[in-house]
């Protein structure tokens, strides 16, 4: 078993890490009831190495991992998300990567993103909410993708643009 230790040692409140033959890789910080322990089987992880770079721990490879579906796969993340208020002034209530939604009138908007996502090819998630009192079903549909933004409508059942109390938009690459 090779060890590898910073800061102190796990019984004394540092870090451990430790690997052993089978390729396990250990590490552990604090000591008693307070530790925390992280193990990766190296037959069940794929080491990121290279790629990395800065201490945000981000890396330019694919990130892969099988949580109970058989294999590992390439795991595909959101690059975008917003949940805003499609009536009145248009707000947005909570969001990742996206700068702003410019209304465009009565049920058109355009969700603006912070970063370029790398092409438009990718798939947009769509939904609405509305409270119990509003009569008025609908749906909401994507067009005019852009690495910048994509531009979306709201629409009652019979097809006619209309404002919902909430817009729901999801960008997945």
């Amino acid at each position: 078993m090779a060890n590898i230790i910073t800061a102190g040692n796990s019984t004394n409140g540092g870090t451990a890490i430790t690997t052993d033959t089978s390729g396990t890789l250990n590490i552990v910080t604090g000591s008693g009831s307070g530790a925390t322990a992280i193990s990766v089987d190296a037959s069940q992880a794929t080491v990121f190495a290279a790629g990395v770079s800065g201490t945000t721990g981000s890396f330019s490879g694919n990130m892969s991992f099988n949580s109970g579906y058989g294999s590992a796969a390439v795991a595909y993340g959101c690059r975008a998300w917003v949940n805003f208020n499609g009536t009145g002034t248009v707000a947005i209530r909570g969001s990742g990567n996206v700068t702003s939604i410019t209304d465009n009138g009565t049920g058109e908007y355009t969700v603006n993103f912070t970063s370029a996502i790398t092409d438009a090819n990718y798939a947009t998630v769509l939904g609405q909410e509305r409270t119990r009192a509003s009569s008025d079903a609908g749906f909401v549909g994507s067009y005019s993708q852009s690495t910048t933004s994509v531009r979306i409508n709201t629409r009652n059942i019979a097809g006619a643009l209309i404002d919902f109390e909430g817009v729901d938009v999801a960008v997945f690459r």
